[in-house]
């Protein structure tokens, strides 16, 4: 029998035990996760309470800590695991799934921009300390304003969208100096004066995703804080812009996962409580054999499985970039993945939109009963398909097999 989420918080199950070893065991852990959240996902959802039992259940699990160095307490795992591990919880709640997905690309924050001196220490504090991350960088926004005090930083500002920030430990700010519109990353402690969360997250979907605004005022770092600056000089490299890349395949991850529990709840759904239509040609016993739901299933299984093939083949790819050395990434090969992944994201964004709104076709008008909670997918999927334009994937796509071009670096590409 699934535990409830109250029930994994008062007694964990993975308590006494060691970490997975192995992929397939951080994907079970996950999966673990996944039908805890499940039990009431609906519920929780629309109470929309800030998740910290939530986050406390991910940082019990160690699924907070996948891509953590093995020396800290960590499980050294790829980013292949962890976006099938991200895939996993969004099956269980799609908000939560995203929670983990931004903890997981600010993690790996440090090691995109940062020196390697940086990279070390970062990842030992998070890893050792199974802190959470939370990040202010939302790039439709003015940027925060840094200012140079000497030995320090200074970073003012507003950021509308700051997911997880409430709930975090950590959080990565980004800013620009007045002047010269030079960019910041850094890392700071999320209990500070000088942080205020404005509460206003009150969306459609991914209720439970803690991305309203953040009012940042004064926050201090040390100048050796600045991700990749040595000597107030920062040494850029191509791995530098793998960022936006990453966190539109971690949007992939987040897609199929809502489209699988979508599935797997409609088809749980049908096999009890739909019944057959009575008035046809040739009425059938059950539901099951219903024709034109055996089709419609047919229909959104394959389709969720070419979009699942996809994912799988361009997680490989990018994850080969992403633990590359640093300095042999080519802008070739970075604009190349990130027209698969434009392509990814677009294939499954469509998959799991199908999914959640045509499983009403197959469940029946009874489904549609805020006790069933159905909406729930849709709502999700909705609400986080509209980040960035799918349009513009389709484009890159278009123009990459057309001209040869690859995208160009951008916050959205």
């Amino acid at each position: 029998m699934t535990i409830s989420l109250h029930e994994a918080l008062r007694s964990s199950p993975w308590s006494g035990l060691p970490g997975p070893s192995t992929a397939g065991g951080w994907i079970a852990r996950a999966r673990e996760v996944a039908a805890i959240l499940s039990v009431d996902a609906v519920e929780r959802d629309r109470a929309g309470r800030t998740p910290t039992a939530e986050v406390r259940l991910l940082k019990d699990s160690r699924l907070t800590v996948v891509l953590g160095p093995v020396a800290h307490g960590g499980g050294g795992q790829s980013w292949t695991t962890a976006l099938r591990v991200i895939r996993a919880v969004s099956a269980g709640d799609g908000s939560i799934g995203q929670l983990l997905g931004y903890h997981l690309l600010w993690a790996w924050a440090a090691r995109l921009v940062g020196t390697d001196g940086q990279i070390e220490a970062v990842e030992e504090l998070y890893t050792s300390h199974n802190l959470f991350f939370g990040g202010a960088v939302n790039p439709r926004d003015a940027d925060l304003t840094v200012r140079d005090r000497g030995e320090t930083l200074e970073f003012s500002g507003r950021k509308s969208f700051s997911t997880g920030a409430r709930v975090s430990d950590l959080l990565v700010l980004e800013g620009a100096f007045a002047a010269s519109g030079e960019h910041v990353f850094a890392i700071v402690p999320t209990d500070q004066e000088g942080i205020r969360f404005l509460g206003d997250w009150d969306n459609l979907g991914q209720r439970l995703t803690e991305s309203g605004g953040v009012d940042i005022d004064g926050v201090e770092v040390p100048w050796e804080s600045a991700a990749g600056f040595v000597d107030k000089t920062f040494r850029p490299l191509v791995y530098n812009t793998l960022n936006v890349p990453l966190i539109q395949q971690i949007f992939t991850a987040i897609y199929l996962g809502i489209a699988e529990g979508a599935l797997a709840t409609a088809l749980a759904y049908t096999r009890d409580k739909t019944r057959p239509w009575p008035y046809g040609s040739a009425p059938q016993e059950t539901a099951a054999e219903e024709w034109y739901i055996l089709e419609t299933y047919g229909d959104l299984q394959s389709r969720l499985w070419s979009a699942q093939a996809l994912a799988d083949s361009v997680d490989a790819e990018l994850a080969g970039l992403l633990h590359a050395r640093r300095e042999t990434v080519t802008e070739r090969a970075r604009g190349e993945v990130a027209v698969r992944i434009a392509a990814s994201k677009q294939v499954a964004a469509a998959a799991a939109l199908d999914t959640a709104h045509r499983i009403f076709e197959v469940t029946g008008a009874r489904a549609t009963s805020n006790a069933v909670g159905l909406d729930i997918f849709w709502r999700n999927i909705r609400t986080h398909s509209l980040h960035d334009p799918v349009a513009y994937k389709r484009r890159e796509v278009g123009e990459f097999v057309l001209s040869d071009r690859i995208p160009e670096p951008s916050w959205y590409t």
